[in-house]
């Protein structure tokens, strides 16, 4: 059974509450949408099994700016550390304020994705007083809390601990203050002048009410508080809060020491990597939400998170082979339906498990079929200005192309010029040498201009000038003369590209006239026998 399903089929209660949330601290990356797809996928897989659910995604938007992003103002923005998001100026006329600007560019990014959870922020929480019960209720049971932390992850709180962080009212920060004291409904605070290490505090200190906005729970404890607010029965987390004694576990045992409740459903899941590189919002690691959503369609993107399960990490870099892969993943499970809906005589097959991934991965509940254009052919095209991409697409397909399938090789090309012009290595990038000779193919040993002679006597015989038959001419060539592909290949890439490597050299040469490939190899043969 496909993992959300098998979730579905277990969850319980007549109220089903699937959640997830953010702190908008920085542009968003692409690591965060796994989060997003996962508990999407959970709230489709239940709507399908018929039970009563909704999808929450919160923004924790009151946790303190602990850093500027590189690609902000440093001198602007350096002043507000310290203070909840919310408060922090936006960067952008877009937004009224740093924590919606970049939690309205990731909801943008959820839309594209068909992800349409109800959305909520925590200062609409704290300020409307919604959480006051459960700051009085926590404060009143402080030593609990500083129970589990302790029990579960060893943390020692003093005596005088509370779990509260108020807003100074002085110097605005939030990150700098401790709480000492609760008592007759107020809290005595102190701004600490060395609380962290990345802001000081101004050394205020008093008493002062924790409602209605003044301060907020930390986020394990405020964690918890949502769960009850919200009525959340199911949240995952990543790895890095899953771990034994971790985050997960402490908001856990708070929620079972204080509230006396169940916690809801957890499962981990594991990171996305990008070039090996863990995701960070505020330090700008890695490729962001918006950028994959504006290189990748919907489906695509989210097919990239759902075909790995979510306990098994996934490192992405959108480099042309893994880029080129993921097409043709996809496409190729998009013909195994397409096939599976020929021998079922034109009805749609039943939605077993090797078809669940490719269906969460549409923005629809539907799988419609289509003529796929590999994606490489695309990137390769697009570089030969002689030809034209839409005649190109038209001849090469296998069959006559209909409405959806242009629509979309339409986005296929658009994908293609979008990674050429945004994430191409030069060493991806054709310059095809129509009319001189490449200085590299000067160079060639000995074994490379008897593999190119052969070549040129195989390539007489052939008789379609395809991509494929090109292919298999030149592996074939390279096994009569016993030579290493690599070696046999690069002659060919110095031929015509004046590099050691490059696309596949079938398609590449049936993107040219015959007569001028065979001229060009006579010609470079002759060079290297001078």
């Amino acid at each position: 059974m496909f993992w959300a399903d098998k979730i579905a089929a277990d969850a319980q209660g007549s109220a089903i509450v699937v959640n997830d949330s953010k702190t908008p601290s920085g542009r968003v990356h692409v690591g965060s949408v796994r989060g997003v797809i996962i508990h999407d996928t959970i709230y489709r897989a239940l709507k399908q099994a018929g039970k009563s659910v909704k999808f929450t995604y919160g923004v924790d938007d009151y946790d303190a700016l602990d850093t500027v992003p590189h690609y902000l103002d440093q001198d602007k923005f350096a002043p507000y550390l310290g203070q909840p998001l919310c408060n922090v100026p936006s960067p952008g006329p877009e937004a009224e304020d740093y924590a919606k600007y970049f939690m309205g560019e990731f909801l943008e990014v959820f839309e594209y994705l068909g992800v349409r959870p109800e959305t909520y922020y925590l200062r609409d929480f704290y300020r409307s007083g919604q959480m006051n019960p459960y700051i009085d209720q926590f404060l009143q049971n402080a030593h609990l809390v500083r129970q589990s932390y302790k029990e579960v992850s060893k943390a020692e709180r003093p005596d005088n601990w509370y779990p509260f962080q108020a807003i100074c009212e002085k110097c605005g920060k939030i990150a700098t203050t401790k709480v000492t004291d609760y008592k007759d409904g107020k809290i005595f605070y102190t701004c600490d002048l060395n609380a962290t290490d990345y802001t000081q505090g101004c050394g205020c200190s008093g008493w002062m009410s924790p409602m209605d906005g003044n301060g907020k729970l930390p986020w394990k404890v405020e964690w918890v508080a949502k769960w009850e607010l919200v009525g959340v029965t199911i949240e995952l987390a990543g790895k890095d809060h899953s771990q034994k004694g971790g985050s997960r576990d402490v908001a856990n045992s708070i929620c079972r020491k204080v509230l006396r409740k169940k916690p809801p459903y957890h499962a981990p899941y594991e990171f996305i990597l990008v070039n090996g590189t863990k995701m960070s919002s505020s330090k700008g690691v890695g490729s962001s939400a918006k950028d994959m959503a504006a290189l990748l369609p919907p489906e695509l993107l989210r097919f990239l998170m759902l075909r790995t399960p979510p306990k098994t990490m996934i490192n992405f870099s959108p480099n042309y082979e893994t880029i080129t892969r993921l097409f043709r993943d996809y496409d190729n499970l998009v013909a195994r339906y397409g096939q599976a809906i020929a021998e079922n005589d034109g009805k749609a097959p039943e939605l077993t498990d090797d078809w669940r991934s490719l269906y969460y991965s549409q923005i629809e509940d539907k799988i419609a079929p289509y003529q796929p254009f590999d994606l490489s052919t695309l990137i390769s095209l697009l570089q030969l200005p002689h030809l034209d991409i839409n005649s190109e697409v038209e001849s090469r397909s296998g069959g006559t192309l209909g409405e959806g399938d242009w629509a979309i090789a339409q986005q296929r090309i658009a994908v293609a010029q979008k990674w050429l012009d945004d994430y191409a290595d030069e060493e991806d990038k054709l310059v095809l040498y129509l009319d001189s000779i490449p200085d590299k193919a000067e160079d060639l040993t000995s074994d490379q201009v008897q593999y190119l002679q052969v070549l040129l006597e195989n390539l007489k015989g052939v008789d379609t000038w395809d991509g494929d038959t090109l292919q298999t001419t030149l592996f074939s060539t390279a096994k009569q003369l016993e030579l290493k592909m690599p070696i046999a290949f690069q002659s060919v890439y110095r031929s015509f590209l004046n590099k050691d490597r490059g696309p596949k050299a079938g398609p590449l040469l049936s993107y040219l006239n015959a007569e001028m490939v065979r001229d060009r190899i006579e010609t470079v043969i002759a060079l290297n026998a001078a």
